[in-house]
Order: structure tokens, then C-alpha cells, then sequence
């Protein structure tokens, strides 16, 4: 195709430009991918313990059912739970025994009358955790209450800030591609300025003048992008055994790092690159045509 053609001979004509517009997109994308991915991945572990039992409830030694379900109405009137969970003390026996079967001496003397009933509680936002527990403290026959307020609170606040940092830097790497891009193009339009004079003089249209440099600008980000998305399949790829015994409890992340060769593996890596490599087309084609704005009236 004549366009191809066209960008081809742009590019061939002025490398060490080339390089440094695909260079800064490569690094745009390359930090973009970094600070998404790590988002995602805190997204899916802050929604992983918020799924979890974010507050237990330990009854008295008298107390049981009855105390409980009246704390249940309780909660549940607040419209800030999301569920709730009675374990009765034979369920707290089965349970102790299952977690210490390989302790014999653990297991001596243990019997239900002396664990507690509980009651696991899970809020429909983590923020409510410091609301709903003065009011279980202050309900008849609990005991005691224990909560994973600093867990889940740590985990909002990395989630907040990877995406703020990461954010910013995106931003700022995306503004500096676009103004070298823009700045490339708008050299190679005033070294061809008399080429788009005669272009225009011979009833050229506007877009068969423009085309090869938003093509161009476009090829720039294209594959800035696709090496810096290949680079971070890559090394997902590499660091799956360690990602894998590190998140693997997580039930989406579980599925993702299972296997290099699972469809949700590949699935994700193929999407990630498609839209990786889009995303990049656009944002180098966006600066070509900032530049054509201005320098071709």
C-alpha cells in the first residue's frame, strides 16, 4: 500500500528519531503496565479479604444461639453487613481438631464445653469495621472481639496509593510521549514542507497529507507498546512459581498463574497485548495529529 509505503520511508529517513519516539513509548507503557497490573492484583486481594470474615465475635461461656441471633437481627439493621456466620461450640471443637490433627498433645483435655460460640461477621465495606464494633462490644454475652481492621485497612491503603503513584507517573510519561512524538512529527513536516506544498497545489486532500504522519506517530506507540507488554508477559511468565505460591490462594489469581499454558493464562496475556498495543496506536496517532494541528494549517 502506498501509505505503508510512505510511513516505511519516513521512518528509514530519520532512525535516531524513531528510536527516541518508540523508546519513550516503550517506557510509557513499560511503567504504565507495572503500576496496572500491581493495581489489579491489590484490587483482587483487598476484594479477597474483604469476601473473608472481617470481624469474630466470642460469646461467654453461657452464651450461645440465642445471644447470637439477637446480635445478628442487631447487625443486620444496620444495613452494613453483608453476611453473617453462627459456629457453635461442637462446630468450634471440629474445627480445632481438624487444624491441630497432626498435634496429638493439642488435642488432650480439649473438649467443647470450654471453646466459645462465635459468630463471623463480614461488612459490606471494610470502612464500617470501626462502626459495627462498639456496638457488638456493648451487646449482651460477648466476650470478646477481634477484627482484621489493620489488614484490611493496610491493604486500602496500598491499593490507593499504587494507583495514585501509578497514576501520576502514567500520566506524566504519557504527556512526555505525546510532546516527543508531537515534536518528531512537526520536524518531519517542516523538512517536507515544500513537498506538502506541491501535494496541496495538485488538490492533495487534507487526509491523504496527513494520513502517513498520524500512521507514523501511531507505528511509534504500536511498538513501543508491544515490547513493553511482551517484556511484562515475560516476566509474569518467569516469576509464575513465585506469584503463584504468593497469590495462589486468591481464587482469580489462582486460575491466572495456574499454568503457562491455561486458557485463562493466555487469554489474559493475548488481551493484554491487543489492548496494550491499541492503546499505544492511539496515543502516538493523538500526538501526530497535535502536531499537524498547529504546523498544518
Amino acid at each position: 500500500m502506498p501509505l505503508i509505503r510512505e510511513v516505511r520511508t519516513h521512518i528509514r529517513r530519520s532512525p535516531n528519531q524513531a528510536l527516541a519516539a518508540t523508546l519513550t513509548m516503550f517506557l510509557t507503557f513499560l511503567v504504565g503496565g507495572v503500576f496496572f497490573l500491581a493495581s489489579m492484583a491489590s484490587v483482587s486481594i483487598l476484594g479477597f479479604f474483604e469476601g473473608k470474615p472481617q470481624i469474630t465475635v466470642f460469646f461467654t461461656p453461657k452464651a450461645g444461639q440465642v445471644e447470637a441471633d439477637a446480635l445478628k437481627k442487631k447487625l443486620e439493621a444496620t444495613g452494613k453487613v453483608a453476611s453473617t456466620k453462627f459456629i457453635s461450640k461442637d462446630e468450634a471443637l471440629s474445627i480445632y481438631q481438624q487444624q491441630n490433627k497432626n498435634d496429638p498433645l493439642l488435642l488432650e483435655m480439649v473438649t467443647a464445653d470450654i471453646l466459645p460460640a462465635s459468630l463471623e461477621v463480614s461488612a459490606t465495606d471494610p470502612q464500617y469495621l470501626s462502626q459495627l464494633t462498639p456496638l457488638i462490644q456493648g451487646s449482651e454475652g460477648v466476650d470478646e472481639v477481634v477484627y482484621q481492621r489493620d489488614v484490611v485497612e493496610s491493604l486500602l491503603n496500598w491499593t490507593n496509593a499504587i494507583r495514585l503513584v501509578g497514576g501520576t507517573l502514567a500520566l506524566l510519561l504519557a504527556i512526555d510521549s505525546l510532546l516527543i512524538i508531537g515534536t518528531v512529527i512537526a520536524m518531519k513536516v517542516a523538512l517536507k514542507r515544500d513537498e506538502i506544498e506541491i501535494l496541496t497545489l495538485v488538490g492533495a486532500s487534507p487526509w491523504t497529507i496527513r494520513a502517513p504522519f498520524i500512521v507514523e506517530g501511531g507505528t511509534y506507540g504500536a511498538v513501543g507498546a508491544a515490547i513493553a507488554s511482551l517484556i511484562l508477559i515475560g516476566v509474569i511468565a518467569w516469576m509464575r512459581p513465585l506469584l503463584y505460591g504468593f497469590l495462589g490462594m486468591i481464587p482469580m489469581l489462582h486460575l491466572l498463574f495456574a499454568s503457562l499454558v491455561s486458557p485463562v493464562f493466555l487469554l489474559s496475556a493475548f488481551g493484554f497485548f491487543v489492548s496494550t498495543v491499541v492503546l499505544g496506536f492511539i496515543l502516538g496517532a493523538v500526538g501526530s495529529w497535535t502536531a499537524l494541528i498547529r504546523y498544518l494549517k
